[in-house]
């Protein structure tokens, strides 16, 4: 593409737990401080998402002040049973984000249903709608909520503040959307030192991380007619030969 299709929406929500991995060993989650890139290509993902596409995170301006809250929690052990232990929460939280997708170019069977305006519009819907499916802050009980907004629009607390956050989790390349040839068929875990600038973040694309670790090999999923999907008909526009043609739009 040689535009990227941009769309920017306001997620908030009461609490939110994007977890630092460091806090799972003790089972006492404690959340970082701003999102992820990780957890916000998650919640774009659930405004709107096909095979055929990959969303890049480009920002993340932070308008409320980071609050923490930390609450008793009962959760179930592997082995059966429950657990006592205390989450730290972030508390009444409020982003918005400015993402945009590319085509995603591990599948290359699903090339036919590269239709940029057709992709755009379905997306922009969504964000007028609230998402495709439930909006999560990083965790399960931590309900989100979508609408679309104007990025820089309004004032936010940290708009004469830059912060530095440390080293943290950017997010993890799975296989069907590895760049780099050393990683393709497997699973890698991406670091990089965060930097918030005037009450936004700017995230480097995945690819643009320097600190990364391979955890293991992992496999493409394979979309298969009838099996993975119904038929090609979900991808409004594909036919069995790989011919696009106009049958209608997502809803």
């Amino acid at each position: 593409m040689e535009k990227p299709n941009i769309i920017e929406y306001r997620v908030y929500g009461r609490y939110a737990l994007f977890t630092d991995p460091l806090s799972k060993t003790g089972g006492e989650k404690c959340s970082y401080q701003i999102p992820t890139y990780q957890a916000l290509k998650g919640i774009t993902e659930s405004i709107y998402w096909k095979p055929t596409i990959t969303w890049v995170i480009d920002e993340c301006r932070i308008m409320n002040q980071i609050l923490t809250e930390s609450k008793g929690i009962r959760p179930i052990k592997y082995s059966g049973g429950n657990d006592l232990s205390y989450y730290t929460y972030l508390y009444n939280v409020d982003y918005q984000v400015r993402a945009h997708f590319e085509w995603n170019e591990n599948r290359g069977d699903l090339e036919f249903d590269r239709n940029e305006n057709k992709h755009y519009d379905i997306a922009r819907r969504m964000v007028e709608r609230g998402g495709r499916r439930d909006i999560f802050l990083g965790a399960r009980e931590c309900q989100g909520y979508v609408e679309p907004c104007v990025f820089h629009e309004g004032e936010s607390v940290y708009d004469q503040a830059s912060l530095s956050f440390g080293i943290m989790v950017h997010g993890i390349t799975y296989p069907d959307e590895a760049v780099r040839e050393e990683e393709k068929g497997k699973m890698t875990v991406r670091l990089w030192n965060a930097q918030m600038i005037n009450g936004v973040i700017h995230f480097p694309r995945p690819e643009e991380c320097t600190i990364r670790q391979v955890l293991r090999d992992a496999k493409q999923k394979n979309f298969i007619p009838g099996k993975s999907f119904q038929g090609l008909e979900e991808f409004e526009g594909g036919d069995l030969f790989g011919m696009a043609t106009d049958i209608g739009s997502d809803v």
